[in-house]
């Protein structure tokens, strides 16, 4: 079988290329669609497992951040049927005798080759029985994983990955974060931290260990902080050209970062276009995928006639990075996901062969005009075919 990449994108800094950058075409497929006025599903995020890909999935219970538990769908390669979505017991809801319940939200699935394992992080959550996110108890918010074996298609109950005491660490969260693997197998989970969740968030890069079935936490680099609003939160990192960089979300703007180790980060500059322009990328997600030959983000920004939709979180742009200057080419700017009426601003990025990476969002409609604009509730699989393959 061929080697496997190791999670979202490339999994080990690569030699800088010279080569043209690739071009790609974008194949839009719906997975599914879903609008009962009950609840739509959410956070779609896919990974190689071999023989194919698997996508987690939850449904948004059509209150703010209330989610169920973790479903998974599988498809064989990259064009068979999928089956699915499953709830498997270990990844559901855990109801607690004083009416709490545990569950988990946010999740990224990546794939661990040395262990020939699928991780799920994502990040611990206490509902009221309203659905309210509670900070009841302390280290309510905690970074959690699951273990996926594709052979068995089985799951691991949720566990806690343990960090240090310091209580900058009372609220930490690897969440709709992209995290990468090391050569060795190592893990580097981008956290955003802070000491309770009414703190502002900082952001920092765990390097951990993982033997297929506990992840360890072995240090951490500097703390990223940025005195606006809520701070640094929801970061995504990917490895390129022999350096590490970060995709920071912050309720004004976006925020990027850069670092030779994955650990050790620049001060955090924010998105602009090659023009100088700022990016108008605010209070959502970005998300990276890369080709040996280029780096690109995928984001959402105002200046899109997409006023009418909440934080202008769509349509889905993907662009070309400048990896020196830090900035987004605007030419090579494309639409990968269209704009229906619907927000698409919790999204994944994956890469799923040398041929493809996929960008993965459902139809968040919580406006009131979403379905009259044309939004089904799908979920889309947005297939970014390369020009080349990305070896």
């Amino acid at each position: 079988m061929k080697r496997l990449l190791l999670c979202l994108a490339l999994c080990s800094p690569s030699l800088p290329s010279a080569a043209e950058p690739p071009d790609y075409v974008v194949r839009l497929e719906t997975v599914m669609k879903h609008d009962d006025g009950k609840f739509l599903w959410f956070h779609p995020r896919a990974a190689p497992v071999p023989g194919g890909v698997v996508m987690t999935i939850q449904k948004h219970l059509k209150v703010s951040d209330y989610y169920s538990g973790l479903h998974f769908m599988r498809r064989d390669g990259v064009d068979g049927a999928w089956s699915g979505p499953v709830l498997p017991p270990e990844i559901d809801w855990q109801p607690q005798p004083d009416g709490v319940t545990l569950s988990v939200a946010d999740v990224t699935p990546g794939w661990h080759e040395k262990t020939g394992r699928l991780l799920a992080i994502g990040c611990r959550v206490r509902y009221s029985p309203k659905g309210k996110q509670l900070d009841d108890v302390k280290r309510a918010h905690q970074t959690v994983y699951a273990v996926f074996d594709p052979k068995t298609s089985k799951w691991t109950p949720w566990q806690v990955l343990e960090l240090p005491e310091s209580e900058d660490f009372n609220f930490a969260r690897n969440a709709c974060a992209q995290w990468i693997v090391k050569n060795d197998g190592k893990l580097l989970v981008p956290l955003y931290i802070g000491k309770s969740s009414k703190d502002r968030f900082s952001t920092t890069v765990a390097e951990c260990r993982f033997d297929g079935e506990k992840l360890v936490y072995e240090r951490n680099g500097e703390v990223l902080r940025l005195d606006v609003a809520r701070g640094l939160y929801e970061p995504s990192l990917i490895a390129f050209g022999g350096r590490y960089y970060l995709t920071l979300r912050n309720d004004e703007r976006g925020y990027v970062s850069v670092s030779d180790d994955g650990l050790h980060f620049a001060g955090p500059k924010p998105w602009n276009f090659d023009d100088g322009a700022e990016l108008g990328s605010y209070n959502t997600q970005q998300h990276w995928l890369a080709h040996r030959d280029s780096l690109f983000l995928v984001y959402t920004r105002r200046g899109a006639n997409n006023d009418h939709i909440v934080r202008h979180r769509a349509p889905l742009f993907m662009a070309r990075v400048d990896p020196e200057k830090l900035q987004i080419i605007r030419a090579s700017e494309k639409v990968v996901v269209p704009e229906r009426g619907a927000e698409l601003g919790n999204f994944g990025c994956a890469r799923i062969n040398e041929n493809e990476s996929w960008v993965t969002v459902c139809e968040g409609m919580f406006m009131k005009d979403s379905k009259a604009r044309g939004s089904e509730g799908a979920t889309f699989v947005a297939r970014i075919l390369w020009s080349k393959p990305d070896r």
